[in-house]
């Protein structure tokens, strides 16, 4: 028998897939060079690295493209000299880990949503899940917006505790390239940027489900019941 997917694990698992996919989103637009480069520019990169304009290009165009599609080596050179020490490119390939993760669960999380979507055959009961797992999401986003607002810091820590190990991901902004590179308004300014984005695309997603649920209900003769997949 097919499963509803109104039952309550079904949407909690498709409330979760919508998270994951429009995290994984809002993600995208801030791995490009462009913006990189404007928020680095914000926070005075070169005035921390000491790097010319070129050269700092450089050495985050290679960072950002062993992030991105690897190998994960991060062992450019300015100059003759690597950019970034040992404990630097651990901790680089620490994050390439995490991004590797949040991909793959992306499309799981995609798959999970097209097969629920097949099975409930588009059905109110789909969207308003979707719906509420785009809701939950923006919630959540705007309470973690109000606390790095004011404890960007503190909440920058807890951040780094839940993925990666003690000690791995603290460097001084006086030595190492890595922090000098990225300074801490390069990642105050861009997690204001990214939380805007996941509001707006849950937003987004709110609407189309909202749509979708009226479409149905208006596609349905007046008075007739609402048929669900049986159990």
């Amino acid at each position: 028998m097919i499963e509803r997917v109104g039952r309550p694990a079904s949407s909690v698992l498709v409330g979760i897939a919508t998270g994951v996919v429009i995290l994984a989103v809002a993600i995208i637009p801030f791995l490009n060079p462009v913006w990189v480069s404007f928020e680095q520019g914000r926070a005075r990169a070169e005035a921390w690295t000491g790097y010319s304009p070129a050269q700092l290009r450089q050495a985050t165009d290679a960072i950002l493209s062993d992030l991105i599609v690897g190998p994960p080596s991060f062992d450019v050179a300015i100059a003759g000299e690597p950019v970034l020490n040992a404990r630097e490119r651990a901790h680089m390939t620490d994050v390439r880990g995490v991004f590797v993760g949040l991909a793959g669960l992306a499309i799981v999380s995609v798959v999970v949503l097209l097969v629920a979507h097949r099975l409930a055959r588009g059905s109110g009961a789909f969207w308003r899940t979707v719906r509420r797992g785009a809701a939950v999401l923006a919630v959540g986003v705007l309470v973690a917006g109000v606390v790095g607002t004011f404890a960007f810091d503190a909440a920058f820590d807890v951040f780094h505790r839940l993925f990666f190990a003690g000690g791995s991901y603290t460097f001084d902004a006086r030595t190492d390239r890595l922090v000098q590179l990225f300074p801490d308004q390069f990642w105050f300014e861009t997690s204001l940027a990214l939380g805007a984005l996941m509001v707006l695309l849950c937003l987004v997603a709110w609407r189309v489900a909202t749509e979708r649920v009226a479409a149905g209900v208006a596609r349905r003769p007046s008075g007739s019941p609402v048929l669900e997949p049986s159990r």
